[in-house]
């Protein structure tokens, strides 16, 4: 494919082939489309303009890539275990999906979780967010940090690596704490309950954030594969700003929102609220934590202004 190769040829130092949609769509012909538009409506997030040719130009193909690499990880384990003379069971191929808020990757996570469900070798897969992990509200107003939630410090990160730990070992079940973005918090003896999945799908802010000073380990050593949604932080802005405005109309007007004061807010009001909180919190913590997280997926999804993605960009190998 020639774009594929003036990419290359183009960035001789970068790790990763840059490959055009409209190639990228190319790679899977055989692998078919098992989704409707229904379901495509039902899986993606607010404001996030996905359409059912974009799930078969472009999530099609990532799932079979996918695939691909569990199932080759589940072939060389067994034989693995046969070199060393074991019967190890297989452990869940595990997947992280990394990027901004308001950037999509809520959506692309459910929508490979449905997709790779369809696939005979890996029909179990589960999904959690880090988003349990965080300290519960009134941990992070003991700690003061209560305004930088989806910080890296806002989680409770030996928690989260304990989790992957159990997943990663083959425990029969392993549980979660449940997080409700109505009340804005941890959901008390709520859970949820991953139970030796073929692959675990982990989305998050801050999934491939490498070791803290002093620390060992971290989220993504757990990690088989990594994705990075990506674009133009102007864009995110946008995207944030417009979906904050239909919460406004929509969700903020439930009684139990915690976000229930901005309801009544007008749109320009609405607005200037949502960039405030951006400006605050969102962008900073993008530019100096989430952004710089990037170069270290194996898979990077680069989106444009609509919101649709223009290219696939793949770590070599």
């Amino acid at each position: 494919m020639p774009n594929r190769e003036r990419s290359e040829q183009a960035g001789p130092s970068t790790p990763f082939v840059e490959i055009p949609r409209a190639d990228w769509a190319s790679l899977a012909p055989m692998t078919p489309l098992t989704l409707q538009e229904s379901d495509v409506v039902r899986l993606r997030s607010l404001g996030d303009p996905i359409d059912l040719d974009e799930v078969r130009e472009v999530y099609v193909p990532l799932s079979r890539l996918l695939n691909l690499h569990a199932t080759n990880a589940r072939s060389l384990h067994r034989e693995t275990s046969a070199f060393l003379g074991e019967r190890a069971a297989p452990t869940p191929f595990i997947i992280g999906v990394a990027g901004s808020v308001a950037v999509g990757k809520s959506t692309v996570s459910r929508l490979l979780r449905e997709l790779l469900r369809h696939f005979e070798d890996t029909p179990r897969v589960e999904l959690v967010t880090t988003d349990g992990f965080l300290y519960q509200n009134e941990e992070l107003e003991r700690r003061g940090i209560m305004h930088r939630k989806g910080f890296p410090e806002a989680y409770d990160r030996r928690a989260l690596l304990r989790f992957l730990a159990a997943v990663k070992s083959g425990q029969a079940e392993v549980r979660a704490p449940f997080y409700s973005h109505l009340v804005y918090d941890i959901v008390p003896d709520a859970q949820v309950v991953v139970s030796q999945p073929d692959i675990l799908i982990v989305e998050g802010l801050n999934v491939l954030q490498q070791p803290g000073p002093g620390k060992a380990l971290t989220v993504s050593d757990f990690f088989d594969f990594s994705i990075y949604v990506d674009a133009r932080t102007e864009d995110i802005k946008r995207w944030y700003e417009e979906r904050f405005l239909s919460l406004k109309r929509g969700a903020f007007t439930n009684p139990n929102s915690y976000f229930r004061k901005f309801a009544e807010l007008s749109d320009d009001e609405g607005r200037a609220e949502a960039q405030r909180i951006w400006s605050t919190i969102n962008e900073p913590n993008l530019v100096q934590n989430v952004l710089p997280t990037r170069s270290r997926a194996k898979l990077i999804l680069r989106k444009d202004a609509d919101h649709s993605v223009s290219k696939v960009l793949l770590r070599k190998i």
